[in-house]
């Protein structure tokens, strides 16, 4: 059982999130990042942030081809612009950080987050590796490698090919600048791959247990021994999908439907992530308690050093019961210990595994 010395320990708990997808949404002009959780049409609101006591924060540049076809480049570039004005706005809040040392002196302040800038899918390189400086130059501190199949890694929901030679070119010049190599949405094949080219550590950002939830972004127990044996982290996925085995059966026929209606050009982008999104909403919410399941098998098969939390907030479009955005995620802490880790393990998931990768890979 948990004490009170605990509990109090819990109410003070850091956070580190590796993914979320609320830049795309300010872009697109939906929500208010500024108001509180009711009503501003974010997971992740500066008021959560603050609630919750996040010290560093993932924002995600998402820039797919699929949806923005020959202007992907120019959309990806702008989502960092977009980040690097909001951090200028609440620069009382949020301080984009570019190395370990920035990352270690705003992470240690609280009431102050640390934001690293990611960009999800490669697409934006257009098949070149050296074009990996370029949004270096922007603040890019982290590369997810794939979000769909792109010439550089094969992706788990379309070919599901592996690294490329230029993957592998586009890996060494991430870890030569001090990129952290994010292996969520690659393919499994890409996975393998990637344990073989790396020579540094890696993480998989918003990818949970497969074993638990055979959601196919989520990983097997021996990618997680991999990942573990390199002296990488996941990071627990808050989407429904991603925790249930009900809810991963559930939404697949729309996840499906999705890929074939943009692959299809039966309809645009937009539509389609709608019509995808109000389906999903009417679904049921799986308990928040599977969290501490899949933390729980993860330290099991790798290690207490492995798992963090990378809640795909703003990116996901249900989550489960009890937790309806950043703000919330002391309930996690909560349960993790609640449910048997004790205070030095809820630690390391909520903060210091993620902030012990990222110290020592940036520059």
């Amino acid at each position: 059982m948990s004490s009170a010395r605990d509990h109090a320990m819990v109410t003070g708990m850091p956070f580190f999130d590796a993914h979320c997808d609320t830049i795309s949404k300010l872009y697109a002009g939906e929500g208010d990042i500024a108001a509180d959780s009711v009503g501003a049409g974010l997971h992740v609101t500066l008021p959560g942030l603050r609630r919750a006591g996040v010290r560093a924060q993932v924002f995600a540049l998402w820039a797919w081809e699929g949806a923005y076809g020959a202007d992907t480049t120019e959309v990806a570039l702008a989502l960092a612009d977009e980040l690097h004005r909001v951090c200028a706005v609440h620069a009382e809040d949020l301080s984009l950080v570019l190395t370990a040392r920035d990352l270690e002196r705003v992470s240690a302040q609280a009431g102050r987050v640390a934001v690293i800038a990611g960009l999800e899918g490669a697409d934006a390189l257009l098949g070149r590796p050296e074009e990996i400086e370029t949004f270096f130059a922007r603040g890019v501190r982290l590369l997810t490698l794939a979000w769909g199949d792109n010439p550089f890694c094969g992706s788990v929901f379309q070919g599901g090919g592996g690294l490329t030679a230029t993957g592998r070119e586009l890996v060494e010049a991430c870890e030569s600048l001090g990129v952290v190599v994010d292996a969520s949405h690659a393919s499994d094949e890409a996975f393998s791959d990637l344990c073989r080219s790396a020579t540094k550590p890696f993480i998989a950002s918003h990818s949970n247990c497969r074993s638990i939830c055979p959601n196919e972004r989520n990983l097997t127990d021996q990618m997680i021994r991999s990942l573990a044996d390199r002296g990488g982290v996941m990071g627990i996925n808050l989407g429904s999908s991603f925790l249930s085995a009900v809810s991963c059966a559930r939404t697949r026929r729309f996840r499906d439907e999705f890929f074939h209606r943009v692959g299809s050009g039966h309809s645009g982008f937009v539509d389609a992530q709608r019509a995808s999104a109000s389906a999903q909403a009417l679904l049921p919410r799986p308990p928040l308690a599977l969290v501490v399941d899949h933390v729980k098998h993860a330290i099991d098969v790798g290690g207490e050093d492995c798992v963090g939390l990378g809640g795909d907030l703003d990116g996901v479009k249900s989550l489960p019961e009890g937790l309806d955005g950043v703000g919330d995620y002391p309930r996690i802490a909560q349960l993790l210990l609640d449910g048997g880790l004790n205070p030095r393990q809820v630690e390391k998931v909520c903060f210091k595994n993620f902030a012990r990768v990222f110290v020592d890979l940036l520059p």
